[in-house]
């Protein structure tokens, strides 16, 4: 056999493997690469848009964290400002009971000492009869006056 109709054998063989590549080969593995080419592309897609809304979250999350941080500012000052109205009206309360304690005390005082002077008057009044009935029932002698007056007075 000549070179020439090796060339030739080997010429129409590769075309009839080319051709049979392009035909039953090549289609499927274009359409795979292309697959892979659509998964990634859509993978790249989706990982920016999660990207994206990872970065809205935060924003949203950093954002609620700020309005909850303020939000519990303003309930601790009210919750300060209405213990100091509590302690103030609790202050007035009890200034205004012991004024209260203090007038019943002093009204307590009063009526003990109206007590102790009516008893006092009611003992100085029995005092003065029991001497007064001394007095007459002795015979009337100056230095005895005296004695008893004394006596009077130190029971007094």
């Amino acid at each position: 056999m000549d070179i020439n109709m090796t060339i030739i054998g080997q010429t129409i063989a590769m075309i009839v493997f080319v051709w049979f590549c392009m035909r039953f080969v090549w289609p499927p593995l274009v359409h795979a690469l292309d697959e892979r080419r659509k998964t990634i592309a859509d993978g790249l897609a989706a990982a920016e848009d999660g990207q994206k809304k990872l970065e809205e979250a935060q924003a949203r999350f950093e954002e609620t964290v700020r309005e909850s941080r303020e939000k519990a500012a303003e309930v601790i000052q009210q919750a300060e400002k209405r213990g100091r109205e509590i302690v103030d009206q609790a202050r007035g309360e009890a200034v205004s009971e012991g004024e209260r304690l203090i007038a019943q005390a002093k009204a307590e005082i009063s009526q003990e000492a109206s007590r102790a002077r009516d008893a006092l008057r009611g003992d100085v009044a029995a005092v003065a009869l029991s001497g007064a009935r001394q007095l007459l029932e002795r015979e009337i002698d100056p230095a005895t006056h005296k004695q008893l007056l004394d006596k009077l007075a130190s029971e007094l």
